[in-house]
């Protein structure tokens, strides 16, 4: 099978596994314990602090652990607003966030906050214009995501940022499908908070980090012993944690030079998807993009179907399926795209594996698909 659906999940890395299994085996203890073998454990959450913060270009005491990236958003959204002066009763978005960032960001809505979503343009990225004109002091909290995770398109969130502070409002921003792919600096994107989760940088599910500027109020959403200085209470997923750790030090070490190589596998898999397919459409801007991430409707047809006729690659639709049928993707229509094109919509998310010959034979057997689901009735 062709991997194509690293947005989704990816693997993990056999460095990232062999820097986990002592804290599966030997140096199995609490963190907290005073005793050596809890020290050992200790140490490795703490060298991890310092790669995670080295990939991010801050201090290590501003990088808190997490389960992923629904928590890190979880705790920087309500940790935020509850902390927020109470002059300050608004929150703004955009209209295609994970639903890691949606449903926090509702459940403020149901307790009374005006949650103002900044719509997005044709190419998936929100106008940093429009966001400058509707940011007043009644906003506590701005979050926008760095990287859309079905388009791949870039947020303006350095400007979004600098416009949030202007109005004295807080900037936080979901980064979890840019991390590795692109630069993610916190002082270049001059935002307070910032999300990130383990398994879209080849470490393992269930583990993530916050990133929390030095000074920035916010209230722990959970209570207990107090672990991760009492921001997230519990006792430290050790192994997953020296995981991200590695992965992000690989990461650091190799994005200078993936990017290029996966923005030019991407365009190779436009240009023979888009030969071999009539009337395909590309969703988003080539330029301000994930380098990984190409989103293509393919015409008169479900991207479910495609994919139903191509066992040989796996990949996503943002399309959701139920007894009566399916629905488009709330990405693309925020995006101004037809229902029916949106219905056609596949994604094709690239990774470390993806060799050229990959490319290849994922663009023949996506086409013969597509002309299979085609001549259904």
């Amino acid at each position: 099978m062709i991997y194509l659906d690293h947005n989704a999940t990816t693997p993990v890395l056999p460095e990232v596994l062999n820097a986990m299994l002592p804290y599966l085996k030997s140096d199995f203890g609490n963190p907290s314990s005073s005793h050596p073998l809890g020290q050992r454990a200790r140490a490795g959450v703490e060298k991890a602090r310092e790669q995670v913060a080295a990939l991010l270009s801050c201090e290590p005491d501003e990088v808190f652990f997490t389960s992923g990236g629904t928590e890190s958003n979880n705790i920087a959204i309500l940790g935020a607003a509850a902390l927020a002066d109470q002059s300050r009763h608004r929150v703004v978005t955009s209209t295609v966030e994970h639903p890691a960032t949606v449903q926090p960001c509702a459940r403020l809505g149901a307790d009374g906050w005006r949650i103002t979503r900044l719509p997005v343009g044709a190419t998936g990225s929100v106008d940093a214009a429009g966001f400058d004109a509707t940011c007043d002091a009644s906003v506590a909290l701005v979050t926008l995501m760095l990287a859309q995770n079905e388009t791949g398109a870039l947020m303006p969130v350095r400007q979004v940022a600098e416009s949030a502070h202007r109005c004295g409002a807080l900037s936080h921003t979901d980064a979890a499908q840019a991390i590795g792919k692109i630069a993610v600096g916190v002082d270049d994107l001059g935002v307070d908070l910032l999300s990130i989760a383990g398994h879209k940088v080849y470490a393992p599910k269930g583990v993530g980090a916050l990133y929390v500027r030095s000074g920035t109020p916010i209230r722990p959403v959970l209570v207990g012993a107090g672990q991760e200085r009492g921001l997230r209470p519990g006792t430290e997923n050790v192994a997953s944690v020296v995981g991200l750790g590695a992965a992000c030090e690989l990461a650091a070490a190799s994005q200078p030079t993936e990017r290029p190589r996966l923005t030019e596998l991407r365009e190779t898999l436009w240009e023979r998807l888009s030969a071999a397919v009539p009337g395909l459409v590309r969703h988003g801007d080539r330029e301000n993009c994930l380098p990984n991430t190409l989103n293509v409707s393919f015409p008169n047809v479900s991207g479910n179907a495609v994919l139903d006729a191509t066992p040989d690659v796996a990949a996503s639709t943002g399309s959701a399926c139920h007894s009566g049928g399916e629905d488009p993707s709330p990405t693309l229509t925020a995006m101004g795209v037809d229902r029916d094109v949106a219905l056609g919509a596949v994604r094709l998310s690239l990774g470390k594996s993806t060799t050229s010959a990959d490319i290849t034979r994922a663009a023949d057997a996506l086409a013969a698909g597509f002309a299979a689901a085609a001549s259904q009735p």
